[in-house]
């Protein structure tokens, strides 16, 4: 019967050789300027404890909140979230990172100060969401130099003053979400106007102002949300029959048109939401066609006429209609 030692042995050899090929290469993978730049970070934010496994020791590609590429081992994910105890303002260190594509500091109430230039610094980043923070100041027009970028979410912050126009220098943005914050002035006309897939504005809860640019009647949306704000005019130019259009709330603003014009798509629309506006006309029979139609409130405007019967209209009650100037008919009383 073979001893002890004999079988031990081979497992010995086969970790010291696992031990031999594939330590090295691991540690191989952490770049040294990228984990001076993340220590960097990790002091900036007071060595909080969530950092705990980001120890010089280690090859930083197996910390905690980082992703590498596994072929040149440089960092090209940051992703920090979900921490009451991370504390301060944005670092600068973070532009240390050329590589990086995507960065997430998100849910961090701690985080406060404006955004800082150092974000501009980043040539290859494809998302950046700062999201419910305490990061105020304005929307930084230098976000412009990230011509890489497609995703931009900086939701739930205090952000302050107006869009910048520059944002519609990035060619391939596709999705832009600023919504609760308290920005104000217009719409700036030329967003997504180079962009080659459908669209995504969210800028609800804020005070925005003035009309929707008529240059967008010829974007491509798929999500639009710009409730809660102080927009008016006609917002008929988002809607067409062959759009990709998804979702669109408009509700709580001033806008003023005929419904009784608008085509709504029908492909793809799943959500309207029209309440408290100052919309007229009368809820045109299309809306019948749309297959898909899961939200649909035009309640609080001064719509007249009776409600279309048909398609998925039955499925809304009569909170849906209410304070209208004349609407009637299915769930509302009887047209005379």
């Amino acid at each position: 019967m073979a001893s002890t030692a004999t079988l031990l042995l081979p497992l010995l050899l086969s970790t010291t050789c696992f031990t031999f090929l594939f330590t090295p290469a691991t540690a191989a993978l952490c770049n040294s300027d990228d984990k001076r730049a993340l220590l960097a970070i990790k002091a900036a934010f007071n060595n909080a404890y969530h950092f705990a496994s980001w120890v010089p020791s280690t090859g930083c590609c197996a910390w905690y909140d980082v992703d590498c590429d596994a072929n040149t081992g440089r960092v090209t994910g940051l992703s920090i979230f979900q921490d009451a105890n991370i504390t301060g303002t944005i670092p600068t260190a973070i532009a240390s990172l050329p590589y990086l594509r995507i960065l997430v500091l998100h849910h961090l109430p701690g985080l406060t100060g404006p955004i800082p230039s150092a974000i501009g610094n980043l040539p290859h980043l494809v998302q950046l969401t700062i999201s419910f923070n305490s990061v105020s100041g304005p929307v930084p027009s230098f976000l412009s130099s990230l011509q890489s970028l497609t995703l931009l979410d900086l939701s739930f912050n205090s952000l302050s003053g107006s869009i910048p126009a520059s944002l519609s220098l990035i060619p391939n943005l596709i999705s832009i979400d600023i919504s609760r914050n308290h920005l104000t002035g217009p719409l700036p006309p030329a967003l997504f106007q180079n962009a080659s897939q459908p669209a995504y504005l969210r800028l609800s809860h804020n005070n925005l102002s003035g009309e929707i640019p008529a240059s967008y009647s010829g974007i491509n949306f798929a999500q639009v949300d710009l409730s809660r704000n102080k927009l008016t005019g006609d917002a008929k130019l988002l809607f067409g029959r062959e759009k990709q259009l998804q979702q669109v709330d408009l509700s709580r603003n001033m806008f003023q048109f005929d419904l009784s014009n608008v085509v709504f798509p029908e492909s793809e629309l799943i959500l309207v939401d029209l309440n408290h506006n100052m919309i007229f006309g009368s809820i045109p029979q299309q809306i019948t066609n749309v297959p898909n139609l899961q939200f649909f409130n035009v309640s609080y405007n001064r719509l007249c006429g009776p409600i279309p019967t048909g398609g998925q209209l039955a499925r809304f009650d009569s909170y849906n209609y209410l304070h209208n100037k004349c609407l009637c008919g299915t769930p509302l009383p009887p047209c005379n």
